[in-house]
């Protein structure tokens, strides 16, 4: 049960009141004066007692019984039946000349508040491949590069706008882009990682070429890789690169990220970890950071879904390897 939020009483202080009145000779003001509420509303509890016992002393709904102004259902259905059309909340009420106000209310109400809940939420497709390297997963995030340190380090409030100038080198603040390749195993989550000043399609195919020699050092050979959907990855240079490497290239669906979750929850550690994890003076301060934060994450850092053990563990555990 919930009390109005200025009630006097409660269940167990009203049974009082009715007893002191009923049973304890009180009158109807006495007991109201010890209760702190009115004799009129000492008396209304008394009544409700009489009437219905210990049920009568519980709130009632401040609901009123009739509402004549009330959305008709069959104007409800309507309003389901056209956001199943996928319509607008706009296009709805323009349609049934109602206020927009009244319809966004009632798509709310039916749980159709958004276009997306038209659609069942589509099942989670979790896989992880057997053996290190039959699977890898490439993708790149891109990073600001800076001369200076912002807001994070001299703690002036604000960014510094991004301009043309700053672009091409001039000024302060973000002085081009750092774009950070990664290649992520499927098995045993090794990861590989360099920072670039591209994501051009040659530079793709240089960047896969020296993980898959990265990957065999450690005796992993790669049989697949997994992409998007970007230029560099549907190029010419990266097709030769794959197909001199014996590697079979898979494609993400469009606009299908999850397709290659691995690789995009792997760049989220990297970013909350070693881009933001703490506060570089530079860009080139920070891209030296990257090699012991990585040989951290292949060799020492738990890992949640590996039972909070490192990638490597994993990785001597399918290979059999010490």
């Amino acid at each position: 049960m919930k009390l109005h939020a200025n009630a006097r009483t409660c269940p167990n202080s009203r049974r009082l009141l009715v007893e002191r009145v009923l049973a304890g000779s009180w009158t109807a003001s006495a007991a109201a004066e010890a209760a702190g509420v009115s004799e009129r509303t000492a008396r209304k509890w008394v009544a409700r007692f009489r009437a219905e016992g210990l049920a009568g002393l519980v709130d009632r709904s401040s609901a009123p019984h009739r509402r004549p102004r009330r959305t008709p259902p069959e104007r409800v259905a309507a309003i389901a039946a056209l956001r199943r059309l996928r319509l607008t909340g706009a296009e709805i009420a323009l349609r049934l000349r109602m206020p927009l106000a009244t319809v966004s209310r009632w798509l709310k109400r039916i749980g159709l508040g958004k276009r997306s809940r038209l659609e069942p939420p589509e099942p989670a497709n979790r896989y992880e491949r057997q053996r290190p390297g039959e699977l890898v997963h490439v993708d790149i995030k891109k990073l600001g590069r800076f001369r200076e340190p912002g807001h994070r380090v001299t703690g002036r409030g604000g960014h510094h706008r991004i301009t043309q100038a700053t672009v091409k080198g001039r000024g302060r603040g973000v002085v081009g882009w750092d774009f950070v390749h990664v290649c992520v195993d499927d098995a045993t989550r090794i990861a590989y990682v360099e920072v670039l000043t591209d994501e051009r399609g040659p530079t793709a195919a240089g960047f896969l070429q020296r993980a898959v020699a990265w990957f065999a050092d450690r005796g992993i050979t790669i049989e697949q890789v997994m992409t998007d959907n970007g230029s560099c990855y549907v190029s010419k240079a990266h097709a030769d690169s794959c197909r001199k490497l014996g590697l079979r290239h898979l494609r993400t669906r469009p606009y299908r990220p999850r397709t290659n979750g691995k690789a995009e929850r792997f760049i989220q550690t990297l970013q909350n970890e070693w881009a933001y994890g703490r506060a570089y003076t530079n860009s080139t301060e920070r891209s030296s950071n990257l090699p012991p934060w990585l040989n951290h994450y292949n060799y020492r850092r738990p890992h949640g879904s590996l039972s909070h053990r490192p990638p490597a563990a994993r990785q001597r555990e399918l290979t059999g390897t010490t």
